[in-house]
């Protein structure tokens, strides 16, 4: 049986400023490999430090080797192009922006394994339990296949889902080898197929966005099968986009709810909900008996201190549909899925998560 974990964070931290210039260096030729595996260790070393004197219930590195939440695909993956993308992006500084896109540009061939450089250090250094991030095959369902790219390599989507699927799956089987006993597939492109636009545009697109939900929430539930879930915990991951304090996409759970949650073979889900765009929390009330939901209740996006007054009684309006026992926090989603981060101080962060204990411990225990 997984464990519960009352107290969570998504995965991804605030890079050091010495990290980020490390990378720099890195990729401008004027730092060794080995140079910058270093500056990683160091960093790492220092979050899992501050972790675990904050006293959070699972640990992360971070994400402090990856340059975005799914660096680790395109890194240990090849096939991948980076393609140019107009993104619409809300909050801070938002509006449509030129950005680099994964495309899908061969038949793809994974060459290790995603997270051959960061397992090792965290099972060395990691005080307690640990959790492993990795990208759902879903994410690539979305943004990575290119007409008049992609298709001249899959011929259809279903194609190049059951590629993705053997390479994620690979990587469990490989992380359930090594006695990881938490193992988060970050999902975030579920998100758009709850909100209202981006599904018209898939329409205008001549795409069905039912079916291809379905499509992807089968290539997930592939890559768990068989798994064994004894002394591991498989959770995913559903946000509404995270990039320097802005989001991508809007809407309640509704639309998607039934079929999320009562088909994904998970046994806990991090959901997304620190405002209004997250919609209500009656869409809970479709999780199926045993299934957890950790709640992201403190945001990463902007740098105010959540009160735990509204905290707790928004976990006991949670308890109405899904019983308090079932229940987790954490923050929305992690503080820098994209190496710059979002625009809060490391203070900001440490306070935020401090919070995330507390409030756990008040509430459950």
């Amino acid at each position: 049986m997984s464990r519960q974990y009352r107290a969570e964070q998504v995965g991804s931290l605030l890079r050091p400023p010495e990290l980020l210039q490390a990378r720099a260096a890195h990729a401008e030729g004027r730092l060794a490999t080995r140079e910058l595996r270093l500056a990683e260790d160091e960093a790492i070393s220092a979050a899992l430090a501050k972790q675990r004197q904050i006293g959070i219930d699972i640990f992360t590195d971070g994400e402090m080797r990856r340059g975005s939440w799914l660096t680790d695909m395109a890194d240990a993956v090849e096939g991948f192009v980076p393609q140019r993308v107009e993104m619409e992006w809300k909050g801070p500084g938002g509006g449509r922006e030129a950005s680099t896109a994964l495309a899908a540009g061969a038949k793809l061939k994974k060459l290790r394994q995603l997270t051959a450089y960061e397992l090792p250090f965290l099972k060395r250094k990691a005080p307690g339990p640990f959790k492993v991030t990795i990208p759902a095959p879903s994410n690539f369902l979305v943004a990575s296949y290119k007409e008049g790219i992609t298709d001249n390599f899959y011929s259809t989507r279903a194609d190049f889902l059951a590629d993705l699927v053997e390479i994620v799956r690979s990587e469990v089987e490989y992380l359930v080898s090594e006695a990881v006993v938490y193992i988060q597939l970050d999902a975030p492109y579920y998100s758009h197929y709850l909100d209202a636009r981006h599904r018209e545009r898939m329409r205008d697109a001549g795409r069905d966005p039912d079916a291809e939900f379905a499509t992807g929430l089968e290539g997930d539930n592939a890559c768990l099968k068989a798994i064994p879930r004894e002394n591991v915990t498989v959770a995913a991951h559903v946000c509404r986009g995270n990039s320097r304090s802005r989001w991508y996409t809007e809407g309640g759970y509704d639309a998607i709810a039934e079929r999320l949650f009562g088909s994904l073979n998970v046994d806990t889900f991090l959901l997304e909900y620190d405002s209004q765009r997250a919609g209500g929390f009656e869409p809970l009330r479709l999780v199926p008996r045993g299934k957890n939901v950790v709640l992201g209740l403190v945001t990463t996006k902007d740098p105010q201190l959540e009160s735990q007054d509204t905290l707790r009684r928004r976990i006991d309006e949670a308890s109405r549909y899904l019983p308090i026992d079932n229940l987790a926090i954490s923050p929305q989603c992690g503080f820098a899925s994209v190496a710059a981060g979002n625009l809060i101080s490391f203070d900001d962060q440490w306070r935020k998560l401090e919070l995330v204990v507390d409030t756990a411990r008040k509430v459950w225990s």
